[in-house]
């Protein structure tokens, strides 16, 4: 069906008392204070007035900004909207669940987009372009069955997703725990303590040194941006040049997004880290994370690299690095703009076995991070798995692929 038949646009002025409204792709229509609980974050209000904004009622549609992505959202409030945005109401008798459903898949999603050709981020879609892309519209019962179906079997995988994050969640906690008593406690459990003298570090083995980071390194090195090469992606005989975007969970650094030509390097425009550095983001929101390269490499200023003396193997102290991030947000002073420079890093403390049980140590949480990550991996696979699940399921129920009526018998009948 043309969707002009179902859908009116709106231009119904705001009034004074409408609360403002955003339209989000995770939550719908909602108001803006609820979105900036949500998100953490401000948004601009309509300081000057409300004189342009929409009015939008509860069970209407809007088209946002980013429809073309995420399909048209609607509103279970009373509020206004944006004037960018545009406002749909129902014409005919609907069940918006229904509506709620199909303006958001896949299908309905590319076909918006094959009619929206050149619209990039900033721009509407509008509603001459809306209507350009027929609507399926069952029988009014028919629609109400189908949202109805949806919303408990959704539920259903909705809660399932949510059972696979949280078991990714304590993957992580518990890779933490392990590594945290690892590179603190040893593989021993029979081994004899001392107090560290720290509070960070607790107890550790009677025979292990406790030391700065000072003292197991030959210098800590801030990283450089070349003054001339910008860096980029496409040398041949490129130099890694690392930023906090090229850090995970992984230790080992692998290529880097970017990268600066060899002839900056070797005409000294460049500070270069040995290998086996650890690299600390030192700033921002990613401050703490870790990594190590096995070769020479570079990064940006908000890297430091730390190039280690005999005391300490690369990997092993990376490994006792990579849980101290809620310490270098302490010493950072993180309730601000939270900066590791070189002296601050310096002064971090660990614990620090001996060479061959550091080497010991690194093999066993190299096997277990693993063991950690497998089960990890394939918690995401059925997370993506169970979303496209969800995606087929409601494609098929709003196009009529599959018959929903047996369900709806069932639940009037229960």
């Amino acid at each position: 069906m043309n969707p002009r038949r179902i859908f009116s646009q709106e231009r119904e002025p705001a009034q004074a008392t409408d609360e403002q409204l955003s339209a989000t792709q995770k939550s719908g229509v909602i108001p803006q204070r609820l979105y900036m609980e949500q998100e953490d974050q401000k948004v601009v209000l309509a300081l000057a007035g409300l004189d342009n904004f929409k009015r939008v009622r509860a069970g209407d549609f809007v088209i946002s900004l980013r429809s073309f992505q995420g399909g048209i959202e609607r509103s279970s409030y009373d509020g206004c909207v944006s004037p960018a945005y545009t406002v749909l109401r129902p014409k005919l008798k609907t069940d918006g669940g229904y509506f709620r459903y199909l303006l958001k898949t896949d299908e309905f999603i590319l076909k918006l987009q094959s009619v929206t050709s050149g619209i990039r981020d900033g721009r509407n879609v509008s509603y001459e372009q809306f209507a350009l892309v027929p609507l399926c519209f069952p029988p009014l019962p028919e629609q109400t069955a189908i949202a109805a179906f949806l919303d408990r079997e959704t539920a259903k995988i909705d809660a399932l997703v949510e059972e696979q994050r949280r078991l990714i969640d304590l993957l992580r906690e518990k890779r933490q725990a392990v590594i945290s008593h690892a590179v603190t406690r040893g593989l021993n459990p029979a081994a004899k303590l001392k107090p560290s003298g720290v509070d960070w570090l607790g107890d550790v083995p009677e025979w292990w040194e406790v030391a700065s980071v000072r003292r197991c390194s030959t210098r800590v090195v801030t990283g450089s941006t070349p003054s001339n090469d910008a860096p980029n992606t496409e040398q041949d005989e490129a130099f890694a040049w690392y930023t906090p975007g090229d850090f995970s969970e992984e230790l080992l650094l692998s290529a880097s997004a970017r990268s600066v030509p060899s002839s900056t390097v070797l005409a000294g425009e460049l500070r270069v880290f040995p290998s086996n550095s650890v690299l600390v983001v030192s700033i921002g929101a990613t401050l703490g994370k870790v990594g190590y390269s096995e070769v020479a490499c570079s990064a940006n200023q908000q890297i430091n690299a730390i190039v280690p003396n005999e005391k300490v193997t690369a990997r092993f102290l990376a490994y006792s690095l990579s849980e101290k991030t809620a310490v270098m947000r302490f010493l950072s002073n993180a309730s601000t703009i939270g900066i590791m420079n070189q002296e601050k890093t310096k002064e971090i403390v660990i614990a620090v076995p001996p060479i061959r049980e550091q080497d010991d140590i690194v093999r066993y949480l190299d096997q277990r991070t693993s063991e950690l990550k497998a089960l990890s991996e394939t918690a995401e696979v059925a997370i993506t798995l169970l979303q496209e699940r969800r995606a087929a399921l409601i494609s098929a129920a709003v196009t009529g692929k599959i018959d929903v009526r047996d369900f709806a018998a069932e639940t009037e009948a229960a």
